[in-house]
């Protein structure tokens, strides 16, 4: 990817988080890239991995995530802030994209108990697996990574099926459902677990797809590279998995696994 487009990308998205309450427009986008509207949303695309409306609705949602859980805001303020004239659209949106309501996701301080996953997967249907590594550009020590399978670039949601992995190495996911699908992870920064995923926001992301999964097929994925989260990175939407206990016991591989699924 070129210099000039993540530049282009990293100066509109800079105009996005200026005032998220604002109804920007593609057109606004597009002046403030200086090419025209199909130009930009090209390269924004091939910059971000995603549209320039998905990327804005996921900041609105990251920052709502952070009001949530360091204001007293109502979320009806919030939902304002963030560029919603509906409290109701808000809510709606937010359940969908973190997997909690906005007031379940506040009580439980940005954190859920347990990420479900889509039910696509019933007896008798056609799935596959699918074999990979992650690797990173860092030193993650014990540092715990979320692995999922999503249907596009943002890791919001419900995964097809997901995984817990105590540091970068191989994962095998199987019982996937038949189809075209992203592997997104994200990992946070810190020696201790409790106080890595204290952290707001993940540390490094990554991502790989789509990946074609047939029936009774191994699909193998090329290394997922996990490396610093940047500007023009699609937001982790999704809650943060509470595995927290379970680390501070010592758990790790399958037993981890099963808090995803």
């Amino acid at each position: 990817m070129s210099h000039t487009v993540e530049k282009v990308a990293e100066r509109v998205i800079a105009l996005m988080h200026d005032d998220l309450s604002r109804q920007l427009t593609i057109d606004d986008m597009a002046r403030t890239a200086m090419f025209s509207k199909f130009h930009f949303s090209r390269i924004f695309q091939k910059a971000t991995g995603v549209t320039p409306a998905r990327f804005l609705a996921a900041l609105r949602l990251q920052r709502a995530k952070h009001l949530l859980v360091s204001t007293s805001m109502t979320v009806a303020d919030i939902s304002i802030q963030v560029g919603y004239t509906s409290v109701g659209t808000f809510s709606y949106r937010f359940s969908r994209s973190v997997g909690l309501s906005p007031t379940t996701y506040r009580r439980l301080g940005g954190f859920t108990p347990q990420v479900p996953v889509m039910d696509h997967a019933g007896p008798g249907s056609a799935t596959g697996s699918v074999s990979g590594a992650i690797r990173s550009s860092a030193s993650h020590g014990s540092t715990l990574i979320f692995a999922g399978l999503f249907p596009d670039r943002i890791p919001e949601g419900r995964p097809v099926r997901c995984t817990i992995l105590r540091g970068p190495g191989r994962l095998r996911l199987d019982r996937v459902p038949e189809g075209e699908w992203y592997l997104l992870a994200h990992s946070v920064a810190g020696d201790d677990p409790e106080d890595a995923l204290a952290k707001p926001e993940p540390a490094c992301v990554g991502s790989v797809g789509p990946l074609v999964v047939r029936r009774g097929v191994v699909t193998h994925s090329r290394d997922l590279r996990l490396s610093p989260t940047r500007s023009i990175d699609p937001p982790v939407l999704l809650a943060l998995l509470d595995i927290r206990r379970a680390a501070m016991h010592g758990q790790h591989g399958p037993e981890l696994a099963g808090l995803a699924a």
